[in-house]
């Protein structure tokens, strides 16, 4: 990463609670390297604007980072998020150490932020005031699609995108589908599954309903899982290996770096040993039970054209 590239810098609106914690913040106009001359000076023009009712106020945010180096505050960390969404960068090209320890847990409603420790009041002033008021969640991540449209994306589903997913042009999330922060899609691709924090998914691919593809944030992986492009994991299947392109995963069979895997030859290895090769098809064998996997033959005819055409 040049040193211009290892800048961004954001223009945005904070949420602040009454005790000064920032419960999110809103970019509106972001970009990598330092902000460029014409736009130096630029602020938003955002008077006083407190919620009485939420008890948060709104204040206006200017701020530079350097991507290399870890977050610092609540601000820092959204507006990493805000870049990887409006796919200016790509997962794991920026450092989001610690960022669990900075973001607060937020109550999301339909009217916006609000603080944990006061929302069984507020929950009543705000139902009051609008007759309906809808809890999305509890949770440190807000709604991708609350912050970032990402054009020509489909997203059945806004509840199970996070801000802070990198969803490519083509890319439709159905509605079981499931995308974390710092992971996605790099092409075209049919999510009905999950992409756990950290996964990336090749051009191509399809992750079908119910499969999972593991992260590295429990258990303390650190290994980088990626799917490659062409590649189907079938209904049900999960994947704790990387794939390489043009591979599947036999719909409800799950494979971990440790399973045992039968070889054409009537070798048997770990799974890791296959991790990221190419033109791979793992399967149960339906009389032994045992996993196998043989070089894939045939062809998938691949994603539906006109689904992707978003």
């Amino acid at each position: 990463m040049s040193s211009s590239q290892n800048l961004a810098y954001g223009v945005g609106v904070a949420t602040q609670t009454e005790s000064g914690q920032t419960l999110d913040c809103h970019f509106h106009s972001i970009g990598l390297g330092s902000k460029p001359a014409n736009k130096e000076g630029e602020t938003l023009s955002l008077q006083q604007d407190s919620d009485l009712i939420r008890k948060v106020k709104k204040i206006p945010v200017d701020i530079g980072i350097e991507l290399s180096v870890a977050p610092k505050d609540v601000a820092d960390v959204y507006l990493r998020l805000h870049l990887l969404s409006h796919r200016l960068v790509k997962p794991h090209g920026i450092n989001l150490d610690n960022i669990f320890t900075i973001l607060p847990n937020v109550v999301w409603t339909s009217v916006g932020a609000c603080e944990i420790n006061t929302f069984d009041q507020v929950r009543l002033a705000l139902q009051n005031k609008y007759g309906n008021l809808t809890v999305y969640s509890v949770d440190k991540f807000p709604r991708m699609i609350d912050y970032v449209i990402p054009e020509g994306v489909r997203i059945a589903d806004g509840d199970r995108v996070r801000l802070g997913a990198y969803l490519s042009a083509g890319t439709t999330v159905m509605h079981e589908g499931f995308v974390n922060f710092n992971a996605g899609t790099l092409g075209k691709s049919m999510v009905e599954g999950r992409i756990s924090s950290g996964v990336v998914v090749g051009d191509g691919s399809d992750i079908g309903g119910g499969a999972s593809i593991m992260g590295t944030l429990s258990g303390g992986g650190k290994e980088v899982i990626s799917i490659g492009e062409r590649t189907l994991l079938g209904a049900n299947s999960g994947a704790g290996i990387s794939l390489g392109d043009d591979c599947v995963i036999e719909a409800g069979v799950y494979i971990t770096a440790g399973s045992k895997i039968l070889l054409p030859d009537g070798k048997i290895v770990k799974a890791k040993e296959l991790s990221g090769a190419n033109n791979l098809l793992f399967r149960r064998n339906s009389q032994s039970g045992a996993l196998e996997v043989v070089p894939k033959s045939g062809s998938w005819s691949g994603l539906n054209s006109v689904l992707h055409n978003n």
